[in-house]
């Protein structure tokens, strides 16, 4: 229950003062511990307004949806290095963080969304790969547009030079991209960015480990769910919009998210080699109640077998192999309130 309505509980009931006191202390307890910490939802868009891509194009009356939720509900929309530097250092955050990303730098970012942020005052962040930019490819931003962006407040992060698939690739290759990519940042932008996205939000135990020693503060996947759900700065969780799912329902369901925060995941690589399946639980943390409502989900096979070992450890039982490209595997918990916590890993298997 919203703090708003609990303070409508004192003024309807004035002649029980005391009873009304407690019940708002106990329901501003329920809001604190539900919400406390340090979480947020991360929307990630890519083309706007495109329809001939519609895996990855959300259409103009979505994003007016979209930007409308944010201004008008409970919402705190703060730039994602801000989000990211509170995070590091523990801090707090308002209950119903939200950060924007867009993938990939096409010109529609530009033409359409762009201009619908700035007038609604939202800060978002772009992440690019360099080298469309530097072919000049009509469906993406030039180099002097990006830096009308940046000059006007845009946060823009680093995406490899060619979107390769990192998570396949040898050591050696991916150390150039990220190079390569930063001294284009560096002459273009005269800045190096600090976040980066992995393209396709394919990732391994490996390359993470490479992308905190290139220097950058932290890394996003494009797997569902919420930050503060595991302690992992370079494998970061964000909510996918396209025009399937980017209805203003579903929209609502992940900007009010709430993450499950758990330890000891296994497996502990997003890459799957051998065996596959491979162990799949996790450790809730304490202090979440109602698993016995905590549901699932594989993307090769729906539903998946949960088993609790004691109070709060989770084992996952897949039963099907996971597939040469990319899969998924997501958590949710409703709560009392119908705000949905949010678990979600995706996975790699090389061809």
């Amino acid at each position: 229950m919203p703090e708003r309505d609990s303070k409508t509980i004192v003024q309807q009931r004035p002649n029980g003062k005391w009873m009304a006191l407690l019940l708002v202390a106990a329901l501003s307890m329920t809001v604190s511990l539900e919400a406390a910490g340090a979480s947020a939802a991360i929307v990630m868009y890519h083309r706007f307004n495109e329809s001939a891509y519609p895996s990855t194009n959300i259409t103009v009356e979505q994003l007016d949806a979209h930007i409308a939720e944010l201004l008008t509900g409970p919402y705190s929309v703060l730039p994602l290095p801000k989000i990211i530097a509170r995070i590091a250092s523990g801090e707090t955050l308002p209950d119903r963080t939200i950060g924007i990303t867009i993938d990939d730098a096409y010109r529609s970012v530009f033409s359409v969304a762009w201009p619908k942020f700035r007038a609604a005052g939202l800060p978002f962040t772009v992440f690019i790969s360099t080298a469309p930019l530097d072919q000049g490819l009509s469906s993406h931003m030039s180099w002097d547009q990006v830096r009308v962006l940046a000059a006007s407040g845009v946060t823009i992060g680093h995406h490899t030079v060619t979107h390769l698939h990192m998570a396949a690739a040898t050591p050696e290759r991916n150390w150039r991209e990220i190079k390569d990519a930063f001294l284009r940042f560096q002459k273009e932008l005269n800045f190096r960015p600090t976040l980066f996205a992995y393209p396709y939000g394919e990732n391994s135990k490996a390359l993470s480990k490479s992308i905190k020693l290139a220097g950058f503060k932290a890394a996003f996947g494009q797997h569902s769910g919420v930050i503060g759900s595991i302690d992992d700065m370079f494998y970061l969780p964000r909510f996918a919009m396209n025009e399937k799912y980017g209805g203003i329902e579903r929209f609502r369901l992940a900007v009010n998210a709430l993450p499950l925060p758990v330890t000891d995941v296994t497996p502990v690589d997003h890459m799957i080699t051998s065996p596959n399946p491979p162990a799949m639980g996790f450790t809730v943390k304490d202090g979440i109640s109602g698993l016995d409502r905590l549901a699932c989900f594989a993307s090769q096979e729906g539903r998946t077998t949960l088993e609790r070992l004691g109070p709060t450890r989770i084992e996952i039982r897949v039963k099907e192999p996971f597939p040469e490209g990319r899969s998924r595997v997501n958590c949710t918990l409703r709560t009392k309130n119908g705000r949905w916590r949010w678990l979600g890993w995706q996975y790699y298997r090389a061809p």
